[in-house]
C-alpha cells in the first residue's frame, strides 16, 4: 500500500523550515490505519515483544492498538504531572526544544521485552529518551517502529544498537 498518499506535507510548521507530516489522514483512512497497524504488529512480534510503549501523543495512535492487535499490554510515556504513581523522568531535546517524558516505575520488570512505537522518528531525541527510561528500569529494548522517518535528520543513527523499523521513509 503507498501510504505516502494519505500523509500530508505541511510546509513551515510548527516553525519556518520544518515540514510538518500530518499522519491524521492516515488514522481517518480505515484500510490504511489497519494495514499500518498489522505492519508494526507483525514486527513487534517478530522481535519477540511481550509489552508495546510508546510516547504520547501520537505514539498512543499507534502503540495502544498494535498491543490489543498482539492481545499485549502497552505502557505509556507521559508528560510530567500526568502519572499518579511514582514516575521515573527524563529531560531530551527535540528539533526545536526540549521536553520531559515520565514514566511508571513499577510498569516496568527487569527483563520486560518492549518495542516503542512512535508516529516519527526525526532526530531520535524523544525514542533515545524512552529508551534510556527502559533500560534504566531494566526492561530489554527488543525494537523500536516508526510509522514515518525523515531520514535527513539522524535519527537512525542515533538509534543504531537498536532494530528499528519505519514503514514510510522521506
Amino acid at each position: 500500500m503507498d501510504l505516502k498518499q494519505f500523509i500530508i506535507n505541511i510546509p513551515n510548521f510548527p516553525k519556518a523550515g520544518v515540514d510538518f507530516k500530518d499522519i491524521t489522514p492516515l488514522i481517518k483512512d480505515g484500510e490504511a490505519y489497519k494495514y499500518v497497524i498489522k505492519e508494526i504488529a507483525s514486527f513487534a512480534k517478530s522481535c519477540g515483544a511481550k509489552t508495546i510503549a510508546s510516547p504520547e501523543s501520537r505514539g498512543f495512535l499507534f502503540g495502544c492498538p498494535t498491543a490489543s492487535e498482539l492481545g499485549i499490554g502497552f505502557i505509556p510515556f507521559r508528560k510530567p504531572n500526568k502519572l499518579p504513581r511514582r514516575t521515573m523522568s527524563v529531560c531530551y531535546g527535540l528539533e526545536y526544544g526540549n521536553d520531559v517524558l515520565q514514566v511508571h516505575i513499577d510498569d516496568i520488570k527487569k527483563g520486560d521485552k518492549i518495542v516503542v512505537v512512535d508516529d516519527l522518528l526525526a532526530s531520535g531525541g524523544t525514542l533515545e529518551a524512552c529508551v534510556k527510561l527502559l533500560e534504566e528500569l531494566g526492561a530489554e529494548v527488543v525494537g523500536i517502529c516508526f510509522v514515518v522517518e525523515l531520514s535527513n535528520l539522524g535519527g537512525r543513527e542515533r538509534l543504531k544498537k537498536y532494530n528499528v523499523k519505519s514503514i514510510v521513509t522521506y
